[in-house]
């Protein structure tokens, strides 16, 4: 357990516990800080940060709104751009995708303002993710590939490994298997080098996804023993329905229809506390397939509706292609 720090240490302890993805210690710290100090926009912000690589999304979003009315009141700038961006990302999570390129267009106009390369790439690659939903391939590939020169400028090899996963998830779209394969190599490579549980954990998702969509089996079983590990070791509830969502596409590859539906519902529900609507959907998805592979199908065409609904509602044109597409040739 971490000590309650005097008031003028919280953020720099948060800092710390944050940077190491130790983000439920950083949350249970802020919970128990002197009033005054939590409320500080930087420790709010941190706390804010924490409680979104948890999951724990409704918690987040108010601690972050509420970091970024101090900062504005301050006139920080810097403060102001760095709890926007965290806004879209949450709202990114909510599937609210018009109020997220919103924010992310702000903190663009703070970034290029303040001479912020970082941030700069780290905004070029938030509307890739948006435009992974709605646009073309090459518009995602765009952005991805703009965000990931930045990032390999500036040395910052989290926002490298975020970003070669996000292009493997494009490639995999494209069916570009060995460009996909290249990139979560990388994504493994550079998460490695930062040594933290849930970057790793995601990075090493990228290849399972790869090796199960390309029939690997054996591969993507060997990788999620690892990730199990990773994931457990992160407390990154975001990893943990992943993890479940890639068990039930490996056991539904293998015909194994049971646990795939075993696994898809567990991911579901926890979806559903962590409010993603992306999670939802796909776990959603992955359970229609499996009731209609056990053979369940008035269930199943319900779950269908039911994914392609969540689809809508995020606003994912091309995941719900992709899943109708899939869906005609089983």
């Amino acid at each position: 357990m971490v000590t309650t720090p005097p008031a003028d240490d919280l953020p720099r302890e948060l800092r710390e516990l944050v940077a190491s993805g130790r983000f439920r210690e950083a949350l249970e710290l802020h919970q128990r800080a002197d009033r005054i100090a939590a409320q500080r926009p930087e420790a709010q912000l941190l706390a804010a940060t924490a409680a979104t690589r948890v999951g724990n999304l409704g918690a987040a979003e108010p601690l972050a709104a509420e970091a970024h009315e101090g900062f504005r009141a301050r006139a920080d700038h810097d403060g102001r751009m760095r709890a926007l961006n965290l806004l879209g990302a949450i709202a990114f999570e909510h599937g609210q995708l018009p109020k997220a390129e919103q924010h992310f267009h702000q903190v663009m106009l703070l970034a290029r303002e303040l001479d912020d390369q970082l941030m700069v790439a780290r905004v070029a690659n938030n509307p890739g993710s948006v435009a992974i939903y709605q646009q073309p391939h090459h518009v995602a590939l765009s952005l991805y590939r703009s965000a990931l020169l930045a990032y390999q400028r500036l040395g910052d090899r989290r926002g490298a490994a975020e970003t070669y996963y996000n292009l493997a998830v494009i490639f995999r779209e494209m069916s570009e298997w060995h460009d996909a394969a290249d990139a979560t190599g990388e994504a493994i490579r550079h998460a490695g080098l930062v040594g933290e549980p849930s970057l790793m954990a995601l990075a090493l998702m990228g290849r399972i996804e790869t090796n199960i969509e390309r029939g690997e089996l054996a591969l993507a079983r060997r990788d999620l023993e690892r990730c199990a590990l990773l994931v457990a070791r992160s407390g990154d509830d975001f990893n943990q329905i992943d993890l479940a969502r890639l068990r039930g596409l490996a056991a539904l590859r293998e015909g194994d229809f049971v646990t795939a539906y075993a696994e898809g519902e567990a991911a579901r529900r926890k979806a559903d506390r962590t409010e993603s609507v992306l999670q939802k959907a796909e776990a959603a998805a992955l359970v229609a397939r499996a009731l209609s592979g056990m053979g369940r199908l008035r269930e199943a065409e319900a779950a269908r509706a039911g994914a392609l609904g969540l689809f809508q509602e995020l606003g994912a044109d091309n995941l719900a292609e992709r899943f109708e597409r899939t869906w005609q040739a089983e």
